[in-house]
């Protein structure tokens, strides 16, 4: 079968180290060729919590995309999304583009609108993958981060996962 990359925009505010930690081990768990972008701290957007650690994965499967969903799904559930009793977002991962599909997937709306709306999709696309044309869009993530005109506060943060810092220094 062959393999379509992806983009996969996680984020956690509850326990975010250890959440986005558990999430991107359980991703490398059956993603091919896996990438991780910096790590930012955000405030909510569409929420009241507190701030957010966001990053950006980009990766291969050989996942049709419902079952890729249905996959994250199962990830976020194990991390407590959609325990009742839950405060604030312990893990989302959301598939920000597939290939270069466009449409409306079983309710899966691609690419993200997200990625155009939220610096903190768009600041770590943009530098993972620079010269990806956004398919509806139709120019680069970088151009689209350069034009830009997204009122949110993004701070970069060291973050390390398996022994890996995924924070360039020059960043911080």
């Amino acid at each position: 079968m062959s393999l379509t990359q992806v983009y996969l925009g996680l984020g956690s505010n509850i326990d975010r180290e250890a959440r986005l930690c558990a999430g991107l081990d359980a991703l490398a768990g059956f993603l091919t060729d896996m990438r991780c972008s910096a790590v930012f701290e955000s405030q909510p957007v569409g929420i009241k919590s507190g701030p957010f650690f966001n990053l950006v994965v980009s990766a291969y499967t050989d996942l049709p995309l419902v079952e890729l969903d249905r996959r994250l799904k199962s990830i976020e559930a194990d991390n407590g999304r959609y325990a009742p009793d839950r405060k604030g977002l312990p893990l989302d991962i959301d598939v920000l583009l597939y290939g270069d599909l466009v449409g409306n997937f079983d309710g899966l709306i691609l690419p993200r609108a997200e990625i155009l709306k939220n610096a903190f999709v768009l600041w770590p696309l943009s530098m993972m993958a620079p010269e990806r044309v956004h398919p509806q869009a139709g120019k680069a993530m970088s151009e689209l981060w350069r034009d830009a005109q997204i009122d949110q506060a993004l701070a970069p943060v060291g973050f390390e996962w398996q022994g890996r810092q995924l924070t360039p220094q020059a960043l911080l």
